[in-house]
């Protein structure tokens, strides 16, 4: 059995993002996102147990017994790593995302350029939706890397963890971890107000009045950035006011015409090759959009996308097209990804 430095240094040889450990499974690797086998034989609850505590400290094991549940960040020389250890069905296992050492620039992810104009506006509200795992941070992060590379700004970020690691370029970057440097994501962007931010980047979007005061700081002169789980840009107004009480759509409603600059909804694919490839769809705020936010369903959003290509939206069906047509992406992929925009 591998030891805790040869499984790490294994998984980013095989170029895995996540490693599962598991009682009665192989040891699983996810290789450009397909969970592959890299053990011959299953693993007993004991290894599984094993393997897992091996990456705790004593006193972070005594916190997980208490807990059931535990996690970490880890970096060493060869990397940084988001670690969750738990219990499944009474066994322990654990599950290791390996994270990139620095950000990819918005080329390197081949995003449209409409992404870096929204990088630099002034204010407002930019956001990149999607579902679990569809490379939303890695996009918040390009566009974080484009505004410390070419504009002297002040950017504060507030993550649940610290995924990408920013080194100070023209600009400033104040790296905040939820658990460690603030307490929430609303004390952190509550904090940020005060520290002269000129771009606010929020891991996530996850209560009302994280929101709330995201979009309040928006209006008032910064460029906030967040993500948000969301299946689709139709979906994303519905979703937003879910988390408002009802007295408070209104409200709501106008902070976010008002505010929204533009949302980058993207799903990552993949490609024949192996490997993985982003596909968006990217509405910019005009002022149809603004009155479809202010009195509308989010269904009546994708008229304005695919009305607005001299404003520089981008189709999700154009995107993948263009995907398929230069040979990244099979058809199948194609057609199951443009079934649901239709």
């Amino acid at each position: 059995m591998l030891n805790k430095e040869q499984l790490l240094e294994h998984a980013k040889t095989c170029g895995a993002t996540d490693i599962h450990i598991c009682a009665g499974s192989p040891v699983i690797f996810r290789v450009a996102g397909e969970l592959i086998p890299i053990t011959k034989e299953s693993l007993t609850a004991e290894q599984s147990r094993q393997v897992s505590l091996e990456l705790l400290t004593e006193g972070q094991k005594a916190q997980f017994e208490s807990k059931l549940d535990y996690d970490l960040m880890l970096a060493d020389k060869g990397g940084r790593y988001r670690i969750n250890v738990g219990y499944f069905n009474g066994e322990v296992g654990a599950t290791i995302r390996i994270l990139p050492t620095e950000p990819k620039t918005i080329k390197e992810l081949s995003l449209p350029d409409i992404v870096s104009v929204l990088a630099h506006r002034t204010k407002g509200l930019v956001l990149i939706t999607g579902s679990t795992s569809q490379g939303k941070t890695t996009t918040m992060a390009a566009m974080i890397d484009q505004i410390n590379t070419t504009s002297k700004k002040h950017i504060i970020t507030i993550e649940d963890p610290i995924e990408y690691v920013h080194a100070n370029k023209k600009g400033i970057v104040r790296q905040r971890e939820v658990g460690k440097d603030t307490q929430t994501f609303y004390t952190g962007l509550r904090a940020a107000l005060r520290q002269d931010p000129n771009v606010i980047a929020i891991g996530e979007m996850r209560d009302y009045e994280t929101i709330k005061i995201a979009l309040t700081a928006a209006e008032t002169g910064v460029l906030v950035l967040s993500t948000l789980h969301v299946i689709s840009i139709d979906k994303i107004l519905e979703r937003l006011f879910s988390y408002a009480p009802v007295a408070d759509e209104g409200q709501l409603r106008f902070l976010l015409a008002e505010a929204l600059q533009g949302i980058i909804h993207q799903e990552l694919l993949p490609t024949v090759d192996g490997g993985r490839r982003v596909a968006c769809e990217v509405l910019v705020v005009t002022n149809a959009a603004k009155n479809i936010v202010r009195r509308r369903g989010g269904f009546f959003l994708r008229s304005v996308i695919e009305t607005g290509k001299k404003q520089g939206m981008v189709t999700m069906q154009d995107s993948v097209n263009d995907l398929l047509e230069k040979k990244i992406i099979s058809e199948g992929v194609a057609k199951s990804v443009l079934a649901n925009y239709t």
